[in-house]
């Protein structure tokens, strides 16, 4: 399977995660982390249920990625993600050494993947990350908006 086809097939998958999430009452947000072609770790937005600030769907994912192979660096593997992470999640993907990021939508208020900042590419930082942006962004921001619109109706 070519690599953008690869993008696509896990992006759907994320977005499984991202409704999963909704059906919780949490942001819609899925993440996955691929390691050799080989789903390691997922999760999804849960701040409310885990009482958790920093319990972003990429957060859930790393610490899962950790955990399946024993280690803090996660060197050679991929990110995918339904919405551009925010500057506390790109900070622990970097730190995590991920090799590649792949995300959905946008995110105009707090991307720090190019949309509000770029970290990745940082001239002081000393890790670089491939980094692309807009794979099935309009699915990854249409079930972002439909929450939102549901939730300013209640």
């Amino acid at each position: 399977m070519k690599k953008i086809k690869k993008d696509y097939y896990w992006m759907q998958k994320a977005i499984f995660l991202a409704k999963n999430a909704q059906d919780k009452g949490e942001i819609p947000i899925g993440s996955l982390l691929i390691y050799k072609n080989k789903l390691i770790a997922s999760g999804w937005n849960q701040p409310i249920a885990k009482h958790d600030p920093c319990a972003h769907a990429e957060i859930i994912t790393l610490r899962a990625g950790g955990q399946y192979l024993q280690n803090y660096r996660l060197v050679n593997t991929t990110l995918y993600v339904t919405l551009e992470p925010c500057i506390m999640c790109s900070g622990a993907i970097l730190h995590a050494r991920i090799s590649r990021l792949v995300y959905g939508a946008h995110d105009y208020k707090t991307g720090a993947a190019g949309s509000v900042m770029n970290v990745f590419h940082h001239p002081k930082i000393n890790h670089r990350i491939t980094v692309l942006g807009g794979i099935l962004a309009n699915e990854c921001g249409e079930i972002l908006s439909l929450f939102f619109k549901k939730k300013r109706i209640k």
